[in-house]
């Protein structure tokens, strides 16, 4: 019944076994094979990692500068970019800051207290400008050198004497320097102005305007320096009462012109009177600064108060209740800003040094003089702190406060024109300047909106 062509096999069931045994094995070597390929990348990986992780670390150095450089690059092309209308863009941050009227606060025993504390609006319209009797001070009349109190042999050692002094200063001996800190009744001493070539001509009809000016807001830009920002807070009393007078020279009034801010038929941009200053005295603009920011008794004979504003700031107060606050209420014929970061002028002829704002040299001549005139190392004179920061400065114009203008002036002009440093030695050498009031950083801040500094001056070139 079978095939014959048909052939049998038997296959035991221990050769059964032995094939799935076999297979199994062939599996698990296939498994192996396949773990082991998985964990070969991470590991190959990881030795190129070990071995070229220096120049894995240089290339996103690289990477990280080129990135900023061109952040950077878009920043400062954005900041020089003329809108619309020709102007140039100030920064974000500082855009920010314009026109704010916001107070500054602080807290004080646990408390939130403005800075700054202001009479409310209803009475700041009502504020009239103070009338303040003799206050008995030693200093009854300051008389101001001039020309026609010297020697020709002075008049000559002033054009080639090699130092900043000039047709303008005078040419200030060392014998008349000590003499002008003597505290009599009637002080003689130079204060700029010296000479009718001198410099710093101003035309008749701003000089008539000037002398009609009891309060003032003055500020000022040489060399096409920052721009002008339109005061803001005052009441409209202020407005009626107050002189508010920015000093240009030609090449400010060239680039303001250039940028669109035209002046008026009134000889005003918004509230500012400007008033051109030709032939100014100094190559160095900062010094030329100088003359408007400490001499305004000078240029305002008839004032009886003046508020300083650096140009880099925006003033938002009242005037009238900026003083009432300030001097008024506080018995003051001068306050000033206080230095934010340091106290003592040696620390502070360090940090110039180290910031570049002067030379070694001339420091280290300054320093040197007022070691030799014991100046110590207080950070306190007459309970006040030493060192100011000046950059914005409210006085009365009383004969005393011009002898000290007068006198810083003067140090200005001798030695360096950072004025930081020579306001700590005139304050202690005229001890009977005690009624300052040197208001804290907050307060200057509620005073201003700082913009900062938009462009650098052009230095003045002389023929």
């Amino acid at each position: 019944m079978f095939n014959n062509n048909s052939v049998s096999i038997s296959v035991s069931d221990d050769e059964s076994n032995d094939l799935n045994r076999i297979r199994a094995r062939t599996r698990r070597k296939r498994k192996k094979v396949s773990h082991r390929t998985s964990y070969e990348l991470p590991r190959h990986v990881l030795r190129l990692f070990v071995r070229y992780w220096v120049v894995l670390v240089f290339l996103l150095a690289v990477g990280l500068l080129v990135f900023e450089s061109t952040r950077i690059g878009f920043k400062s092309s954005d900041l020089k970019k003329p809108d619309l209308n020709g102007k140039e863009s100030p920064s974000k941050k500082n855009e920010g800051n314009l026109n704010r009227l916001d107070p500054t606060t602080k807290v004080i025993g646990g408390v939130r207290q403005r800075c700054l504390k202001l009479l409310p609006p209803e009475e700041l319209e009502h504020l009239d400008i103070l009338e303040r009797k003799d206050s008995g001070s030693p200093v009854k009349r300051v008389v101001y050198l001039t020309d026609t109190d010297v020697s020709v042999g002075e008049m000559r050692g002033v054009r080639g004497n090699g130092t900043r002094f000039n047709l303008f200063t005078g040419n200030q001996t060392f014998a008349e320097r000590e003499n002008s800190f003597q505290v009599r009744e009637t002080v003689s001493l130079h204060c700029g102005f010296f000479n009718e070539n001198g410099g710093f001509r101003i035309s008749d009809k701003d000089k008539k305007f000037m002398t009609s000016c009891e309060v003032v807001v003055s500020t000022c830009a040489f060399g096409g320096g920052d721009n002008l920002y339109e005061p803001i807070g005052m009441s409209k009393t202020s407005s009626q009462k107050v002189c508010y007078v920015a000093f240009w020279d030609e090449v400010t009034l060239t680039t303001q012109e250039a940028e669109g801010h035209k002046i008026d038929e009134n000889d005003h941009i918004g509230k500012w009177r400007i008033v051109i200053v030709k032939d100014l005295p100094f190559t160095d603009q900062r010094l030329n600064g100088k003359i408007p920011k400490m001499l305004a008794h000078r240029l305002f004979p008839d004032a009886k108060y003046s508020i300083w504003v650096d140009s880099k700031s925006q003033f938002r107060r009242d005037p009238l209740g900026v003083l009432d606050a300030l001097l008024w209420r506080t018995n003051s014929v001068l306050a000033i800003s206080e230095h934010g970061a340091r106290s003592s002028v040696y620390d502070e002829a360090n940090a110039v040094i180290k910031k570049h704002k002067a030379t070694p040299e001339e420091v280290e001549v300054q320093i040197n003089q007022y070691r030799h005139d014991k100046l110590p190392e207080d950070k306190r004179f007459n309970g006040k702190k030493a060192l100011s920061e000046a950059s914005v400065i409210v006085r009365e114009h009383t004969p005393l406060t011009n002898l000290f203008m007068c006198l810083w002036f003067n140090e200005v002009v001798r030695f360096t024109s950072r004025d930081q440093l020579s306001f700590p030695y005139v304050l202690w050498r005229l001890k009977v300047l005690k009624n300052i009031n040197m208001f804290p950083v907050c307060t200057r801040k509620d005073l201003v909106n700082s913009i900062g500094h938009v462009r650098k001056a052009k230095p003045l070139v002389t023929l």
